[in-house]
């Protein structure tokens, strides 16, 4: 194992969809759900469920960080401010979205070296499956879970590991 793979996801520099750096370490602390989006995916309107708990759960120390990817079927085409006016004008997104980056294959970015060697409750590890799959960082930097693209997320599981690292 390297030492990225145990180094926090949040120690990596990593651009803000709107340029500049989304400045990760800021969230430090914090409860943080990471989530690889698209726009023009069968999972997008997921994007209402990630605001809900960005909603509630943002006083507490928690954010939901969308990571734009358009490696699976070309579901993200748009350029950043495509990007933007879509999660703003269609979900009423307020948490932080970062650049457009690769999640999977050689051109991978860091913070995703940092999460894929997390498994999920089935035990999967290794490559993002598709758009949506979610890692919960803890307060301490460390990943605590990974939840499927399939797992709404809003559901008793993820809200539930939320909580736990609230409390």
């Amino acid at each position: 194992m390297t030492t990225d793979a145990v180094s926090s996801p949040l120690d990596v520099e990593i651009g803000a969809l709107k340029g500049g750096s989304a400045q990760l370490s800021e969230y430090s602390g914090q409860v943080v759900l990471i989530v690889n989006v698209a726009s023009k995916c069968g999972l997008t309107p997921q994007y209402n469920g990630l605001e809900k708990l960005q909603e509630r759960y943002a006083a507490q120390g928690f954010t939901v960080l969308g990571v734009p990817c358009n490696q699976f079927l070309g579901q993200e085409p748009g350029s950043a401010e495509e990007i933007a006016e879509f999660c703003s004008a269609t979900y009423g997104v307020t948490f932080p979205l970062t650049e457009k980056v690769e999640v999977n294959g050689e051109g991978r970015h860091p913070l995703y070296e940092r999460l894929v060697g997390f498994a999920d409750a089935e035990g999967h590890t290794g490559d993002i499956r598709w758009n949506f799959e979610k890692f919960l960082v803890g307060r301490d930097g460390a990943v605590v879970a990974r939840f499927s693209p399939q797992t709404e997320p809003e559901s008793d599981e993820i809200v539930t590991a939320i909580e736990a690292r609230l409390g």
